[in-house]
């Protein structure tokens, strides 16, 4: 069977005055301190957090 694909995320901004949704998915992704790097499996789901936080998350390279 194939590698499953991945990529990192990188939390660019805080959650600090950021309606409720918007915290509970950077914790969904594993962010939780400013320039924290995680690596996700890239999926739909994992997709869609990463675009209702776009402001706060970066894909990185």
């Amino acid at each position: 069977m194939a590698a499953k694909k991945t990529i990192k995320i990188k939390q660019i901004g805080s959650p600090i005055r950021r309606p409720e949704s918007q915290r509970k998915i950077l914790i969904g992704l594993g962010l939780n301190k400013m320039h924290k790097v995680v690596e996700r499996q890239d999926t739909p789901e994992v997709r869609g957090a990463i675009a209702k936080v776009p402001h706060l998350v970066t894909v990185v390279d």
